[in-house]
């Protein structure tokens, strides 16, 4: 929206939304004639096969971390069993945790009822051999000793089952050995030639399923050293792997693996990867540490309970493992349970003792801060078992899944990096001392791991040429360019704004002078605020939402009008409270562009990052690729082309009931390929796919996300449809690619189909992978790829379309290429013109000097999902879904609403 058309009066402004914007060439098809279309067979699409190499750029040689695999076997079978585990009395065991003792007791007790056979077993219910087992369906019985439970088993514990003679002749005996039934059935044959066959390009689903055998084959031998295993990733119990991070976690480094088929065969990668683990030692200290508090009696208990659950602990002095079910209601000192009495008169009643006077005075054990504490339950909601805190300690190895605070994370980053030389010695390492060349399992296979990195050639792609203020040309150096003496090539007017200070700590006046001044430097005209206002006193410490209310009433009778910007001063840099509800309300209420700032170590590089935001905001440009300026990029040049970024953001791990945020951000002002708007919607939590993408009935609130941006940038593009339609979506896995192919895409062709029947844009689809393994070192070199490294060839896929781009300049530890798939190309990129494309992607992010990880719509579609789920954070649950919303997947559940943005920012970057 131009400046022109805020309203000026000091109130919310008022002005009509305007009315949709339809093509005159559009016709929209009415939404009962959508649903009385017969149903059309549709036919599945499948990923594309790789259409050649690229050529373009300086070749350069490199090493990576994929390990060669040579297999001489192609012609067994692995033969897939069920497992099922059961008590003496038939009863199922239910608990995880058993199952590898349990298998490994069978393998010794039962070898040649097995015909010497060795298995791969997953921990649960699958186990795998090489040739059949000597029946389709055996049963055995094996005992093990010592079982960690969660029922009492035997210790001389108060829940009322024990009393002080039979106690003390518990603890010299072993702990109570238990029996177990194990049934092992046939489920299915799995051809080991089929990973030869993919290896030709010949995919299947029992190639799938043999790499699995393959992957649990070394999570097995993992298993075997002790190691504590997360998904193919394993981490061993070695104090040099652990490094705090504050709070009583630790960061353990550990080794990800697993088998890949490439243009050069098969390979294993492997990686240096970390997992946050909890400090072990005793109880307390852990909550202490977790809750930054100076003594146990200052500790949130209801915050605890929720921490510990499901944690292990041993317990002293008879160090027999558990796993913590709850804490006691009241302190161990009021605390009470039923103890029977087993009299030598023959009363076998029971008496209600405390927990903290059976193991002062029956059990002799010495106590010093437990009597006004919670206990830790270990047995189950109506047979508890309590353990004064004191005697329970954290055994090793146990994750810690809750989302980690920004200086944890700060810290994890810090011990965790490595530079290229470091990592690479750190993997050579882990694969001699893993001695997967002893592994049975393997060597029946018939397959060899070789113990070098593997050689492939990459291309390094030339920066693309920028274009800035005054006709001014640009070439970015290694990735990286600046502003000094150089103005933004679309800078904008800002005439009515003002500064708000939420009680952030700095010299205001001088701020503004400084912004003014650098602003001047930038070619942007920015004229003196109307008013700083001041966050009054009395308001400091309420809650944020009243915080925002309060500010917004105090600019209501301080402003002489809706300003066009304003200019959030806030006291901390990271998750400050009120950054959720002041966006929410300039967003949605007011539909003002507001930039939030921590006004810490102020000076005119910081200021210029700051403007560099919003200038984007307010509808300006930075910096613009030269090949938009004088249109050049082949393909999207000629024809009309849109492009688009998807994303979903999840809540934190543990948070259930958060919903997803779906994003959606689409080119506009076409032949621009640097200017964006943002479409989000809310969806179930942690739903992967888009579902709010085409609505089959229309909704006066809304038109689905694609019908949304199709509008705009025909409306932005001269009245243009777009011709092609490129998607870039992130965050989706190998195994949801046919979802993006089948149910995202036919969305959006539907969306197409309802503005123009007759119409039929070309469609690409790029999925961009970051959560991947594959890293790229020079030979020779201690630094990282030079910015726009590509690698399509040798450790690619052996017939998928895929290649891997390191964009940015890595400056901290080992730059992480992003993997690219194109899943579909109806438009006919060759290998370079598309790769030139995603290259030239990366150097449009209007927010930094640099060019990025990832292409810019990505980017900006994952910042507008992270900023509008801040809105959500202090939602009210009861909140019904709205027609931004939906309902989960039970159809039950509403998905809470989601405010719709005023028509003055729902165009423009508001995420940047």
């Amino acid at each position: 929206m131009d400046s022109s058309e805020l309203d000026g009066n000091g109130t919310e402004a008022s002005l009509p939304p305007p009315p949709p914007v339809v093509p005159p060439d559009v016709v929209p098809v009415k939404a009962e004639d959508a649903l009385a279309e017969p149903v059309k067979k549709k036919v599945s699409r499948l990923p594309i096969a790789r259409r050649g190499l690229g050529s373009k750029g300086m070749k350069i040689a490199l090493q990576t971390n994929h390990f060669k695999v040579n297999v001489t076997n192609n012609d067994g079978n692995f033969f897939h069993y069920s497992v099922a585990f059961a008590y003496e009395d038939g009863r199922p065991v239910e608990g995880k945790g058993f199952g590898r003792r349990i298998m490994d007791r069978v393998h010794e007790t039962y070898a040649s009822e097995l015909n010497g056979k060795d298995f791969a077993y997953d921990g649960e219910k699958s186990l795998f051999t090489i040739g059949a087992l000597p029946s389709n369906k055996l049963e055995f019985e094996v005992v093990l000793e010592d079982v960690v439970s969660n029922r009492n088993n035997g210790n001389c514990s108060p829940d009322g089952h024990g009393d002080n003679e039979s106690d003390k002749k518990r603890m010299r005996r072993p702990y109570r050995a238990k029996k177990f039934k194990v049934e092992i059935s046939y489920a299915a044959k799995i051809p080991m030639q089929a990973i030869a066959n993919a290896l030709r390009g010949q995919e299947s689903e029992n190639f799938q399923e043999a790499i699995r055998v393959l992957d649990i084959i070394l999570r097995q031998h993992a298993a075997k050293q002790g190691c504590l295993l997360v998904r193919q990733s394993f981490f061993h119990n070695d104090p040099r792997n652990f490094a705090e991070v504050g709070g009583g976690v630790l960061g353990c480094r550990g080794f990800h693996s697993s088998f890949r088929t490439t243009q050069s065969g098969l390979s294993l990668n492997i990686d240096v990867t970390t997992t946050m683990t909890i400090q072990p030692g005793p109880v307390v200290d852990f909550l202490i540490a977790n809750q930054n508090v100076r003594d146990p009696f200052q500790l949130d208990w209801a915050k605890a309970k929720r921490t510990l659950k499901n944690l292990r602990i041993k317990v002293s002095p008879s160090n027999q493992e558990y796993k913590i079910t709850g804490l006691s209601e009241l302190p161990c000192r009021d605390q009470t349970f039923s103890l029977k009495k087993g009299g030598r008169d023959g009363d076998d009643g029971t008496e209600e003792v405390t927990v903290y006077d059976y193991f002062v005075n029956a059990r002799r054990i010495d106590l010093r801060y437990s009597a006004e504490l919670p206990c830790i339950n270990v047995g189950k909601p109506k047979r508890p078992t309590y353990f004064p805190i004191e005697l329970c300690e954290l055994v090793s190895l146990q994750r810690y899944t809750k989302a980690l605070s920004t200086l944890q994370r700060a810290s994890l980053v810090e011990k965790s990096r490595q530079k290229p030389p470091e990592r690479m010695r750190v993997l050579s390492d882990a694969l001699k001392t893993s001695n997967y060349g002893s592994e049975p399992m393997l060597q029946n296979c018939g397959i060899s791991i070789s113990t070098g990195f593997t050689q492939v050639d990459g291309r390094v792609l030339p920066s693309p040429r920028l274009k800035l203020g005054n006709g001014e040309d640009l070439n970015p150096r290694n990735g990286r360019w600046n502003f000094s003496n150089k103005s933004f090539v679309q800078p904008i007017k800002i005439e009515r704004w003002a500064v708000v200070n939420f009680s952030a700590r700095c010299d205001v006046r001088a701020l503004v002078r400084d912004m003014i001044r650098v602003a001047g430097t930038k070619g942007i005209s920015m004229e003196d605020p109307f008013d700083v206002i001041e966050e009054s006193h009395q308001f400091r410490r309420s809650p944020p939402m009243v915080r925002v209310e309060k500010m917004f009433e105090s600019m209501q009778s301080k402003l002489p009008g809706v300003p066009q910007f304003l200019l959030c001063l806030i006291p901390e840099r990271k998750n400050c409270e009120i950054y959720g509800p002041w966006k929410k309300k300039n967003l949605t209420e007011y539909g003002i562009a507001s930039q939030c700032m921590c006004p810490l170590r102020v000076n005119d590089q910081f200021l210029t990052n700051v403007l560099m935001k919003i200038n984007a905001k307010l509808g300006g440009l930075n910096t613009l690729l030269g090949v938009e300026h004088s249109p050049a990029l082949p393909v999207v040049s000629k024809a009309p082309t849109l492009i688009l970024g998807m994303d979903v953001s999840h809540g934190s791990p543990g948070q259930s009931d958060i919903p997803s945020i779906a994003a959606v951000v689409s080119s506009r002002q076409w032949p621009l390929i640097s200017k964006y708007r943002a479409c989000v919607r809310t969806q179930s939590a942690k739903v992967e796919m888009i579902d709010n993408l085409f609505k089959k009935v229309s909704d006066k609130d809304d038109d689905g996300i694609i019908r949304e941006l199709l509008l705009d940038f025909y409306v932005t593009s001269a009245k243009r449809k777009p011709d092609n339609i490129i998607i870039f979506r992130d965050g989706v896995s190998e195994s949801q690619f046919n979802q993006v192919l089948n149910k995202e895409l036919d969305q959006i062709i539907e969306a197409c189909k309802f503005l123009d029947e007759k119409w039929e844009p070309k469609f690409v689809v790029i999925v961009a992978q970051k959560n991947h393994h594959t890293r790229f070192f020079q030979s020779g070199s201690p630094d990282n790829v030079p910015p726009g490294t590509v690698v399509d060839n040798k450790i690619c896929h052996p017939r998928n379309y895929d290649f891997y781009l390191c964009a940015h300049a890595g400056m901290i530890g080992t730059s992480r290429p992003t993997h690219y798939h194109v899943l579909h190309d109806e438009v006919g990129f060759s290998a370079d013109e598309l790769q030139e494309l995603v290259h030239s992607l990366s150097y449009v992010y209007q927010r930094s000097t640099t060019s990025i990880s990832v292409v810019a719509p990505i980017c900006y579609a994952h910042l507008a999902a992270t900023q509008v789920g801040h809105f959500l954070k202090f939602e009210d649950k009861s909140e019904t879904s709205s027609s931004h919303g939906g309902l989960s997947a039970a159809g039950a559940v509403p998905v809470p609403q989601l405010p719709k943005l005023q028509d003055g920012v729902s165009d423009s970057m508001f995420f940047c």
